[in-house]
């Protein structure tokens, strides 16, 4: 569990990064979430996009991911989604002071 000061520092870091993954007309497919974990896992933090031609929207979104990846949602503004995970690989990691 983060704190609310942690959530704004990761918010803050996730506006600075582009979406590398989108959500589309497809929905959330099993190899999407794997593929999205493994992203957190080299990352930490990731920034989603859902598209417009998506029947899902981000604020629905957010919840089921965090959920399925074990993840923390930071932020979901318009059509983005940012999600936190502490990586358990040996990379320099995020500092959550």
């Amino acid at each position: 569990m983060i704190t609310s000061k942690q959530r704004k520092k990761l918010s803050g870091l996730g506006q600075k990064i582009d979406a590398i993954f989108q959500i589309g007309k497809n929905g959330l497919s099993d190899s999407l979430v794997n593929e999205l974990s493994n992203a957190l896992e080299a990352r930490e933090l990731i920034k989603i996009s859902v598209l417009n031609n998506s029947q899902l929207k981000a604020k629905e979104v957010i919840g089921e991911l965090a959920n399925a990846l074990g993840a923390e949602p930071i932020s979901c503004v318009g059509s983005k989604i940012v999600l936190y995970r502490k990586s358990t690989k040996d990379i320099k990691h995020i500092e959550l002071d």
